[in-house]
Parts: structure tokens; sequence; C-alpha cells
């Protein structure tokens, strides 16, 4: 039988509340991220008819064609989650709420720089290469105080919180090691940054959700568990 995005999300979100509810949390204490990238406008129509309001993307322009296509829907929140190149931070900077793979000074000033300051600050998250792989992006964890200072000095931006995507792991004790080194960098740059609104752990994806919610997490990313196998 066919799974239907009612069905999966249905099930997404109660898989999510009981592990928030595992870890002793608040059931609303974490969002649930709806990946959408390679997936249709239309199918992301439909989760949208059944309450889904927060959509993650990994690609600009496949991006910019989806939301002219659902432009009638204007309380979608759109989250770039990909790596993110110089030439395409002007789109990004205009055309999305929140950018979670900021990992350089010089892509959050092109994001600030270029930002409509009708639209309000830009939400920002720092990616982390919190397991110190040689492939995978993101700041250090040596190199984040420094990064998260820079960024938080930038006008037209919001630096949130922290972003992750350790290595995988099918251990979930291990996988919670990582998830609580990020927790911990986020605790330590809120007391070199008082003032800044540091309240996001964007972590947690289909094959460690649970690990990652009981380790902070307070938006976590599924999109095949929601969507479906990706092409």
């Amino acid at each position: 039988m066919t799974t239907t995005i009612a069905d999966a999300l249905s099930a997404a979100r109660q898989r999510l509340d009981h592990a928030l509810s595992s870890a002793g949390r608040d059931t609303n204490s974490a969002t649930l991220l709806a990946v959408s990238k390679t997936k249709p406008a239309d199918m992301v129509r439909e989760a949208w008819q059944h309450g889904q309001r927060e959509f993650g993307e990994n690609y600009v322009q496949e991006a910019l064609d989806k939301q002219q296509q659902l432009s009638d829907l204007d309380d979608i929140v759109w989250h770039f989650i990909g790596p993110l190149q110089s030439n395409k931070t002007r789109e990004v900077a205009n055309h999305f709420h929140w950018v979670h793979s900021v990992e350089r000074e010089k892509i959050a000033r092109r994001l600030s720089d270029q930002r409509d300051p009708a639209l309000g600050p830009l939400q920002v998250c720092l990616q982390v290469n919190i397991s110190g792989e040689p492939s995978k992006s993101g700041v250090s964890l040596d190199e984040l105080p420094k990064l998260a200072e820079q960024v938080a000095s930038l006008p037209h931006i919001e630096l949130r919180g922290l972003m992750a995507i350790p290595a995988p792991c099918d251990d979930p004790q291990r996988q919670r090691k990582p998830f609580a080194a990020l927790n911990d960098a986020l605790r330590h740059l809120r007391s070199i940054l008082p003032d800044a609104q540091l309240d996001t752990l964007s972590m947690g994806m289909s094959n460690d959700l649970e690990a990652a919610v009981f380790e902070g997490a307070t938006m976590v990313r599924l999109g095949t568990a929601i969507f479906g196998a990706r092409h």
C-alpha cells in the first residue's frame, strides 16, 4: 500500500512527539522541518494542506522555482539548508527566511549586505563540522567562537544557533556524542554573546532523530520519511 504524504507527516510528527516525551521535553520544543529537495511543488503543497509550514531546500534554483509555483501560500517558512556559494547569496538572502549552512564570514557578510531590509532580519545558523570530517562542510569547533562573533555583529541577519550533520552512525548511544558536543558549543556561545538570540539547534535526521532530540535539538530535518525516496 502506498503511503500518502498525510500519513507520512502524521507518522513523522508522532515520532518527534514520542522522542520529545521520552527525553522529558515539551512537545512544542522542537520543530519538524520537511526537507523537500528534488520533490515537486505539488508535494510541498500537499504537505502544506496537512498543516506543515516549515520546508527545507538544498538547491537554490530548484527552490526558487517551487516558491514561484507556491506563491499563493504566504505562510510557508523557507529554510535553505544546503551548501551556499558566493554567487547564490543574493537569491538566498531575499527568498528565504532561514539559512542553516553558513560556515564562512564572507558568506554571512554577503547575505547581510544583500538582504532587503524591508524583509526583516534573515535568520542564520552556523554549520559546524562536529565530527571533524575532512570532506564535510562546516566550521571547526575551534574556529566557531570567532565566526559567531563576526556574524552576530552584522546587520540584516540574526544569528540564531548551530547546525550539524554528524558522521553516519547506527549506534543510538554513540549518535548522541556529537549532538551533545554541539549543544555544549551553543552554551559556550551564549556565554560570550549574551545579547544574541541563540535558541536553535538544527540537528537530527531520519536515522538519528531520537539521539538529536535527547541532546536538545530544536529543529529536526526529515525528507525521505515524509516525501519518499529522493531522485
